[in-house]
C-alpha cells in the first residue's frame, strides 16, 4: 500500500490527538495504533477547526 501525502501537518495532528486524549497511544504505537473511531474524530475536529477559521474571515 502506498503512502499518501498528509493533508494535515504533524503539528496539527498531534494537537488534535492531545485534545481528544489519545496522544499517548500515538507516542507508544505510532499513528497506526489509533482506533478508526479516533481517526474519524480527529478528521471531524480538523473540519470543525477549518470551518471556524473560515467563519472568522467573513
Amino acid at each position: 500500500m502506498s503512502r499518501r501525502r498528509s493533508m494535515m501537518s504533524d503539528q496539527l495532528k498531534e494537537e488534535i490527538a492531545r485534545e481528544l486524549g489519545f496522544y499517548d497511544t500515538v507516542q507508544q504505537e505510532g499513528w497506526g495504533g489509533i482506533k478508526s473511531r479516533d481517526a474519524g474524530n480527529m478528521v471531524k475536529r480538523a473540519i470543525e477547526m477549518a470551518e471556524t477559521q473560515l467563519a472568522k474571515r467573513q
